[in-house]
């Protein structure tokens, strides 16, 4: 198994909500951007939370519109041993220092975990903090589930961004 690291963190100093996945998938990595996989839901779930189309937007203008709504993005794991794109794979994870950029973001509500994976491996790195925490279903198309069904609890971020 190939040793996978994450990207830096998007992230504006005024962020109020943090978006954490697990590690990027194939795609992504090859293209270095996050969400790059076109079936992946993650540009259409914040389309409606940024009020913008994302997917209308090229990559750089998609972070800065996360940015200017205050949404930060990053991953739980920093590197991994993993086959494909599964989270179920991952192995050998050694997690980004969350910590350290929570205490950075003094406006930061709340902490939102995209999938499954995302928040058994994130959570307790955010534990007893002042901080709402978001367990949405993954944006991934490995996650069968369609993008409508999933909107309802993406769409709970925007109560933390007022």
């Amino acid at each position: 198994m190939t040793v996978k690291s994450s990207f830096p963190p998007v992230v504006a100093p005024d962020a109020r909500v943090l978006v954490l996945g697990s590690l990027p998938g194939e795609r992504s990595l090859a293209e270095r951007r996050y969400y790059a996989h076109p079936q992946n839901q993650f540009w259409e779930l914040m389309t409606p939370i940024v009020g913008q189309d994302l997917r209308s937007l090229g990559y750089q203008e998609r972070l800065e519109a996360l940015k200017a709504a205050r949404i930060a993005l990053w991953d739980v794991v920093a590197t991994a041993r993993r086959v494909g794109s599964t989270d179920a794979t991952i192995r050998d994870a050694a997690a980004n220092d969350l910590p350290t950029l929570l205490d950075r973001l003094p406006a930061l509500r709340a902490v939102a975990f995209n999938g499954g994976k995302a928040l058994s491996l994130g959570r307790t790195l955010v534990e007893g903090r002042n901080l709402a925490v978001l367990a949405l279903p993954s944006s991934s198309p490995l996650h069968t589930v369609g993008r409508t069904a999933k909107q309802p609890a993406w769409d709970a971020i925007t109560a933390y961004l007022r």
